[in-house]
């Protein structure tokens, strides 16, 4: 049954769909682009751009120099995207099952390069499947970031996937998706649909399962970092999905050793105002947004995620956890997805 709904999302995305005009809901359409990365969008290719089904953007900052793993990277949008943001000093690795978006992908590496001023490409393009990295060879504790669009909905296996994401994630290593997530489980009939999954809602994960998923894999802390509901804009398809919401969630989450709560050690963060792009601000979920230079008092989690990860050499965080002051007042609102704005997950 799994393989069988597999075949169906490689002939969506090989054959059925020529370019993003074909899709016939609103889910992969995406808003909000950095200008950072419009204008290096403007930059690539015409083809690549066409064939590009994400639904949010899922790149953060700080990524010069990294090892970036894009999964399900289909025309090579994101991946290219990537490249340039990297530098000639990181690498790109771009995974899809679709032989059709590889071989779009894979025809403009030349283009790209010479566009970038590179004397070698730094993005290449593998065939595997995500629930299974070892067969794109991909080892343990190999990349710096993973990330993907739209895509980790599609998966017939969502624990393998993100157990294989952890795997392959260094320590203090990040991913971070946009994604399609549900308010409750979507009922198997709807799974069995192929437009309905090829259009990435029927195989959305409901956000609850989601966090224990996470947490069966000791990620005991995600973040939010934006949301918005999706409208679908088809009418036989909101008959089909009824009372059903979907949203789109852009998440981070690290490969660290974090507490279930966010508990309260006396720890001030300050941005240092040195992320690429970002002089005056840095945002690292939908309610810590820390302005440069102006001293935050945060959670044992946050200091981590600042700390122990790429972010730390962006920020100066003060103060050890040798003393604890109990729960950490965090968060904007509860768990639930009845409303996009009450979407959230993390413990902080």
């Amino acid at each position: 049954m799994e393989q069988h709904i597999q075949a169906q999302v490689q002939d969506y995305y090989g054959t059925a769909l020529q370019t993003s005009h074909d899709l016939k809901t609103n889910a992969c359409c995406t808003d909000d682009i950095p200008a950072a990365h419009k204008r290096i969008l403007a930059q690539l290719e015409t083809e690549v751009l066409e064939k590009y089904y994400g639904c949010g953007v899922c790149i953060p900052s700080a990524v010069e120099g990294l090892t970036v793993l894009d999964l399900g990277s289909g025309s090579g949008r994101d991946a290219y995207l990537l490249s340039k943001l990297v530098g000639e000093r990181g690498r790109v690795i771009g995974v899809d099952m679709t032989e059709e978006q590889l071989a779009v992908a894979r025809r403009h590496v030349a283009a790209h390069t010479a566009t970038f001023g590179y004397q070698q490409p730094n993005v290449e393009f593998r065939h595997g499947f995500i629930e299974d990295l070892h067969s794109a060879g991909l080892e343990d504790n190999s990349v710096d970031l993973v990330v993907s669009n739209c895509v980790l909905n599609l998966s017939t296996d969502k624990v393998a996937t993100y157990r294989e994401i952890f795997r392959v994630l260094k320590p203090g290593g990040e991913l971070f998706i946009a994604d399609v997530f549900s308010d409750r489980r979507v009922p198997e009939t709807l799974r069995q649909d192929p437009v309905l999954y090829g259009e990435c809602l029927s195989g959305a994960l409901y956000i609850e399962d989601f966090r224990r998923l996470l947490r069966e894999l000791g990620i005991r802390d995600y973040r939010l970092t934006a949301q918005r509901r999706l409208t679908i804009d088809n009418a036989e398809i909101e008959r089909k999905v009824g009372n059903i919401k979907f949203y789109s969630l852009t998440v981070r989450a690290f490969k660290l050793d974090l507490e279930d709560q966010c508990e309260d050690y006396g720890q001030v963060a300050t941005y240092l105002g040195t992320a690429p792009d970002e002089p005056h601000s840095f945002t690292l979920d939908d309610h810590h947004v820390f302005e440069t230079g102006r001293p935050v008092l945060v959670c044992g989690n946050t200091a981590d995620m600042l700390t122990r990860t790429r972010y730390g050499a962006h920020f100066r965080v003060d103060g050890t956890k040798n003393q604890h002051f109990g729960l950490f007042p965090c968060g904007p609102a509860p768990t639930s997805t009845a409303a996009a704005t009450e979407t959230t997950g993390s413990c902080c």
